[in-house]
C-alpha cells in the first residue's frame, strides 16, 4: 500500500513540473512550429498593402494579393498601383518567378532581389513557413519573451541566420534580426498591432523593417484580411500567372 501511495506522489509531482513549465519543455524547433501555426493557415488567401518610405518622406505602395498552398507554394498578384497592375510573382520552393503581362515567358528572380524596390525583398514578399527554412539551434528563456537563433537550411536562403524574439504567452514574433553569412546584420523586421482575423486566427497585421545598410528608408506591410482557402496545385505552376486574378 505504501508503495503505491509512493508511486502516486512521484507520479503528481512530475506531472504538476511539466504543469509549471509548457514552454520549457518545447524545444526551439518546437516553439517555431507553433509559431509558424500561429501567424498563418496551411493554406490561404490574403490581401496586404506594402508601403516604401524614403528618408524625405516620399512614399510609394502597392497592394497585393497572395495565395498560399503547403508548405511550398506561393504567389502573389499585384492590384495596384496601375503601372505594376497584373505583376505577378511565383514562389516553388527556394524558385522564384516574376510574370509580367505581355513579355513573353516569366523571368527567374532570386530571393535577394526586389520586385517593389525598398527594403522587402522577395523572400520577404514570398514568405515561406520559417520552419520550412530554418532550423532553431539554441534558445534563450528571457521570461516573458524566448529568443531564438535560427540557422538556414540550405545556402539559398536569403538570410543565413535570424535571431527571432517570440512573445512566450502568444507564441507569436516580436522582432527578427536578418543576418548575412558574414554576420553581418542585413535588416531587421517588426512586428505589430496584432488582430483578430476570423477563424482563431490572431496574429500582428503590421510588418515594418529597416537596414543599416539603407539609412533613413523603411517599408512596412500591412495586411488586411488572411483566411483559410483550398486551392487546386494548378494555381501554382508558370502556366497559371496569367489568371490569377480569377481566383478573386
Amino acid at each position: 500500500m505504501r508503495t503505491n501511495i509512493s508511486i502516486f506522489i512521484k507520479i503528481m509531482a512530475v506531472a504538476a513540473m511539466l504543469q509549471a513549465v509548457p514552454a520549457l519543455a518545447l524545444d526551439g524547433n518546437e516553439i517555431l512550429r507553433r509559431v509558424d501555426q500561429n501567424m498563418q493557415p496551411q493554406s490561404y488567401e490574403m490581401h496586404r498593402k506594402l508601403i516604401n518610405i524614403e528618408p524625405d518622406g516620399g512614399k510609394k505602395e502597392f497592394v497585393l494579393y497572395t495565395v498560399k498552398k503547403g508548405d511550398d507554394k506561393m504567389v502573389a498578384l499585384f492590384l495596384s498601383p496601375a503601372s505594376e497592375k497584373g505583376r505577378a510573382t511565383l514562389r516553388l520552393g527556394d524558385n522564384m518567378w516574376l510574370y509580367i503581362p505581355n513579355v513573353g515567358k516569366p523571368l527567374r528572380i532570386t530571393s535577394l532581389q526586389s520586385v517593389v524596390g525598398g527594403i522587402f525583398n522577395n523572400s520577404d514578399i514570398l514568405r515561406l513557413d520559417y520552419g520550412v527554412e530554418y532550423n532553431a539551434e539554441q534558445i534563450t528563456d528571457n521570461g516573458d519573451t524566448y529568443l531564438l537563433d535560427l540557422k538556414a537550411k540550405t545556402s539559398a536562403i536569403a538570410y543565413d541566420r535570424l535571431k527571432m524574439t517570440v512573445d512566450a504567452k502568444s507564441l507569436l514574433p516580436t522582432t527578427i534580426e536578418c543576418y548575412a553569412v558574414s554576420g553581418m546584420l542585413i535588416k531587421t523586421l517588426r512586428y505589430s498591432k496584432t488582430k483578430d482575423f476570423g477563424d482563431g486566427l490572431v496574429r500582428p497585421s503590421v510588418l515594418e523593417t529597416d537596414s543599416p545598410l539603407h539609412q533613413g528608408y523603411r517599408s512596412v506591410m500591412i495586411y488586411a484580411e488572411i483566411k483559410k482557402r483550398e486551392l487546386a496545385d494548378e494555381v501554382f505552376t508558370l502556366n497559371y500567372l496569367s489568371k490569377v486574378d480569377e481566383l478573386r
